[in-house]
């Protein structure tokens, strides 16, 4: 796996700025947070992808890209083991967290991270669509921290303004929070669900096209709002949207569709991805000739 390297963007005519490297915080601390050795998906006879080695680094942001098909989202299901919950799904292969392997059917005391439930709280989910409970906007973020056991009023109370600065959207919903939040716009309503994952303070997050579904304007709002995470959290983010990955990603990986499967075709530090790619295909999708 190449080794990070400081990456330096040049963005093009119209596009949204990002800071140059002299200007951004450290990141990219030189071990994984998570890693995949081998690891391969089938869901009953049909291998989504296969033979997927990828490190995601600590503090990174990591942007999957391209076309659709070639299991990106699987993907990322598995490594917070989303994969358990689908009929008839099939791992092979390792997932690493900080070095631990992570695929057990059950935990044990050395290792509690190969218990599904507690990996969750550790690595948060964010989805293409937008999906709020049917509640209050207090209790989307109450009800999480209820489940991990947190009772106390007060400590609920100050993870949930916390959650809500670090999206963004306190000054907004603070005088109703006992509202709903199905009346909140659509880019409010996906800034909602990643403090939903912030609030129980997991230590990544897997996001699958966070953007997609947003109209431009809310987009570029979530986009901001995953660039401020860098350093705190480590970051995946699947993303159809190649100016998008090259505006954000510390780090960029290529899958694609090859002999029934998906395959991971190129990864490395993102100037690197996109202004030197290594393989043929690599350069063919960035200039569009190919996907």
């Amino acid at each position: 796996m190449t080794q990070p390297q400081p990456t330096t963007h040049h963005p093009e005519a119209g596009a949204r700025p990002w800071l140059p490297l002299e200007d951004r915080p450290p990141c990219c601390v030189p071990h994984p947070f998570l890693q995949t050795e081998n690891l391969s998906l089938h869901y009953g006879a049909k291998p989504a992808f296969q033979q997927v080695s990828l490190a995601i680094y600590k503090g990174c942001i990591t942007a999957l890209v391209g076309p659709s098909g070639c299991g990106k989202s699987s993907f990322l299901a598995c490594l917070n083991r989303l994969t358990d919950l689908i009929p008839h799904c099939r791992l092979s292969g390792q997932i690493y967290l900080e070095g631990q392997p992570i695929l057990s059917a059950h935990g044990s005391p050395s290792n509690p991270w190969q218990n599904a439930t507690s990996l969750r709280y550790r690595i948060g989910t964010i989805f293409q669509r937008p999906n709020p409970f049917p509640l209050s906007i207090w209790k989307n973020l109450a009800l999480p921290l209820r489940d991990r056991g947190i009772k106390d009023r007060t400590e609920i109370d100050g993870r949930i303004e916390a959650a809500l600065q670090d999206v963004g959207l306190w000054e907004e919903v603070k005088d109703r929070l006992k509202g709903s939040a199905l009346a909140l716009s659509g880019g409010q309503q996906q800034r909602l669900c990643i403090a939903r994952a912030l609030v129980l303070q997991p230590e990544a997050l897997l996001m699958d096209e966070p953007c997609s579904a947003l109209d431009p304007l809310s987009s570029g709002v979530v986009e901001d709002l995953i660039v401020s995470l860098r350093n705190r959290y480590t970051v995946l983010v699947v993303t159809h949207n190649l100016a998008q990955a090259r505006r954000i990603a510390d780090h960029t990986a290529l899958f694609w569709h090859q002999e029934g499967a998906g395959r991971l075709i190129e990864c490395g530090p993102a100037q690197q991805f996109f202004e030197s790619p290594r393989e043929t295909l690599t350069a063919a999708y960035i200039s569009g000739m190919r996907g």
